[in-house]
């Protein structure tokens, strides 16, 4: 299957879906829809699907080493076992209700990094102007302790990925940047903050993975409809077109890892947009000629 040719493999109908990984080990697709209040689990291969509601914002997920999984929720990181109860693990910004949690990934290291941002959703799940930079990054242990990794202010958020030399890549959708950082593993912090990859014209940038060549594949949401592949040097190595226009988040999977699936979102779009664009929100993938790399498991 050629790169341009991305298919509509899941019509999940997500509100905001996100935060997509592959359990390896399981052969299943996992992902939340945020607004939607809800973790989904799909098998690829059959088509078999499951989804759980959480009752209220489930904004990112992640894979444990014990083959549960690891949920950042609106002001909080829970354990789960798919099925049964959330267990809190942490707390997050207890202190400051105008924020709420948003990209979550597990690290190298097994720890899970998040970040939090203004909250821009409503009482009635109506979007909500963000005027500030309110996010920040925090790493949460196995033992639940949450630390703050930096002093750096976001607007929203988004991409973890860690480059094989070392350096931490993430992202402020509101800026339309990327930024690397050395971390310091017996600190506990992250450096400087430097440009990696800004002002690209196609959306902004969400949520990110990495290709077993070390190189950056970022989903361009806000109507960029399309991945940007970036080199570990910070140069666009390629586009990939997509038939959704919010690309949210992407993992390779399948047997090889060498299927790039993606997630979307319907967040803000019209009933007229959706009418003439109903896949918005669905599961996308396609095969981009390159592997993956296998998630990190928390624990």
């Amino acid at each position: 299957m050629p790169e341009t040719d991305a298919a509509l493999i899941f019509d999940a109908r997500d509100v905001v879906g996100e935060s997509l990984v592959w359990d390896d080990r399981r052969g299943r697709l996992v992902w939340v829809d945020i607004i939607g209040r809800r973790i989904h689990r799909l098998d690829p291969s059959t088509g078999a699907h499951e989804n759980w509601p959480t009752g209220d914002l489930v904004t990112s997920v992640g894979l444990r080493a014990d083959g549960g999984a690891i949920i950042g929720l609106r002001k909080g990181v829970a354990l789960w076992d798919f099925g049964g109860p959330l267990r809190t693990l942490a707390t997050i910004e207890a202190d400051r209700p105008g924020t709420r949690l948003n990209e979550g990934v597990v690290a190298p290291d097994g720890s899970f990094w998040v970040g939090t941002m203004a909250n821009n959703i409503g009482p009635d799940d109506a979007p909500l102007a963000i005027m500030s930079d309110e996010g920040r990054l925090y790493r949460v242990g196995s033992n639940g302790k949450a630390t703050s990794l930096s002093e750096d202010r976001f607007g929203i958020t988004n991409t973890m990925a860690w480059l094989p030399d070392g350096r931490f890549i993430t992202a402020d959708t509101m800026r339309n940047a990327l930024y690397s950082y050395g971390w310091d593993k017996k600190s506990g912090r992250l450096g400087e903050r430097l440009p990696f990859f800004t002002g690209f014209e196609r959306g902004l940038p969400d949520g990110s993975c990495l290709d077993a060549e070390g190189y950056v594949w970022n989903c361009r949401v806000v109507g960029g409809s399309c991945l940007a592949r970036i080199a570990p040097d910070g140069r666009l190595d390629r586009i990939v077109e997509l038939p959704c226009s919010w690309p949210t988040s992407c993992t390779f999977g399948g047997a090889g890892l060498d299927t790039l699936f993606v997630t979307s979102a319907r967040f803000t779009m019209s009933a007229e947009h959706l009418d003439a664009h109903p896949s918005e929100g669905g599961l996308f993938a396609l095969k981009p000629g390159v592997r993956g790399v296998p998630a990190n498991r928390f624990g």
